[in-house]
C-alpha cells in the first residue's frame, strides 16, 4: 500500500511536470550581475513603469545559418519582442514573446524574417499600452516604418492599433540612411502632450495627437553632434533629455542633450557611457523606478549554444544612473 502511495505521489509530480507553459507562466529568474538576460540574445531595452511594477521589452536577437556572413543589415534577425517585468530589480518574470513583425499585416515578413524588425518601446496612456516597434514594409508602404500596436494589458496580446504604419518613407526626408532612417521609436507624454522621436542617420520629432496613433502637425529634425540612432526622451524635474546612440571611437557609444521643453533647442551634453563591450551598437533606455535611475543598453558578451556575441547577438544589461546637482548626467560605467 505504501508503496502504491508513493507511486501516486510521483505519478502526480510528474503529470504536473509536464503541464504546457502558459505564455505569461510565473517564470522567474535572479539578476546577478550583467548580462540581464542570459539565455537569451536580447537587443534594444526598453523600460516602462507601471502600477509599481517595471516592464523591460527586447528585441529577441535569433541565431540563423549565415548569420555571421550577412551584411547590409541581416546581420540581425529579431523575430519576436519579449517583456520582462520585477518589482524590486532583483527578480524578474519572463513574460515571454508579446509581440512579432507579422503581428502587422502590411509587414514584409517574407524575406525568412530576416533583418526586418528592430527597435521598440511601449508607454501607457488611458488604461492602453502602445507598443511603437520597428518593421519593414511591403507595398505601397516602402523601407522601415514605424508601427503602433495596443493592448489592454502591459504583456498583451498587442495588436495593430491602425493597420498601417504610423511612419513610412514618404513622410520623412530621405538623409544619409536613405530607406531606413524611420526606425527606433520613443515616446514621452509630457504634460499630456505625447512627443515621438525616432531616426537613423536623421533624428526626427513630431507631436502625437490624444489618440497615441496620429502624427499632430510638422516632423522636425534634431540636430545633435554625433546622432546615429535609438533616440530615448525622458524628463526629470524640469528637464528634457534626448538620450541616444552616437558615434563613439569605432563604434556606437551614449550621448545625450537636454532642453526646458521638447518643442525647443537642445543643447549637447556630452557623453553618458561609452561603447559597450564587444558590440557596434548600443540603444539606450532610461527610467526611474522606485526612486532610483536606471540606464539600460546591451553589449554582446554572452555565449548561447556555442554561437558567441556578435552584431546580430546581443545581450541587454543594466546599471544606476546618478546627476549632478545641475542636472547633467554623471558618466555611467558598465558593470560585469
Amino acid at each position: 500500500m505504501k508503496s502504491l502511495l508513493v507511486m501516486s505521489a510521483l505519478a502526480t509530480v510528474f503529470m504536473i511536470g509536464c503541464v504546457p507553459t502558459e505564455k505569461n507562466a510565473n517564470n522567474t529568474f535572479v539578476f546577478n550581475g550583467n548580462p540581464l538576460i542570459k539565455n537569451k540574445f536580447t537587443a534594444d531595452p526598453a523600460p516602462m513603469v507601471s502600477n509599481g511594477r517595471l516592464y523591460l521589452y527586447v528585441g529577441h536577437d535569433e541565431y540563423y545559418e549565415g548569420q555571421d556572413s550577412a551584411n547590409g543589415g541581416k546581420e540581425f534577425n529579431i523575430t519576436e519582442w519579449l517583456c520582462y517585468s520585477t518589482s524590486d530589480m532583483k527578480t524578474w518574470t519572463d513574460h515571454g514573446s508579446v509581440l512579432r513583425p507579422s503581428d502587422f499585416k502590411w509587414a514584409d515578413t517574407i524575406t525568412a524574417g530576416v533583418g526586418t524588425a528592430w527597435a521598440a518601446q511601449v508607454v501607457e496612456r488611458g488604461g492602453k499600452f502602445y507598443y511603437y516597434t520597428t518593421v519593414q514594409g511591403q507595398a505601397p508602404y516602402s523601407g522601415y516604418a514605424v508601427a503602433v500596436a495596443v493592448s489592454d494589458s502591459p504583456t498583451g496580446p498587442f495588436v495593430d492599433a491602425i493597420g498601417k504604419p504610423l511612419i513610412c518613407d514618404t513622410m520623412t526626408s530621405n538623409g544619409a540612411r536613405g530607406w531606413w532612417n524611420d526606425i527606433d521609436p520613443t515616446v514621452f507624454i509630457d504634460n499630456g502632450q505625447a512627443w515621438l522621436c525616432w531616426g537613423n542617420g536623421t533624428c526626427f520629432m513630431a507631436k502625437l495627437k490624444d489618440n497615441m496613433t496620429e502624427i499632430d502637425g510638422e516632423i522636425r529634425v534634431i540636430n545633435v553632434p554625433r546622432y546615429i540612432e535609438g533616440p530615448w526622451l525622458t524628463k526629470r524635474d524640469t528637464t528634457c533629455y534626448l538620450i541616444y546612440a552616437s558615434m563613439g571611437n569605432r563604434q556606437e557609444a551614449i550621448d545625450y542633450a537636454t532642453a526646458s521643453s521638447f518643442d525647443g533647442e537642445w543643447t549637447p551634453q556630452g557623453q553618458v557611457t561609452a561603447e559597450a563591450e564587444n558590440s557596434f551598437t548600443i540603444h539606450p533606455g532610461v527610467i526611474e523606478f522606485n526612486g532610483q535611475w536606471y540606464l539600460f543598453y546591451h553589449n554582446a558578451t554572452l555565449t548561447i549554444d556555442g554561437h558567441k556575441g556578435a552584431i546580430g547577438r546581443r545581450s541587454v544589461c543594466v546599471d544606476k544612473m546618478e546627476f549632478n546637482a545641475d542636472g547633467t548626467i554623471k558618466f555611467v560605467e558598465q558593470t560585469k
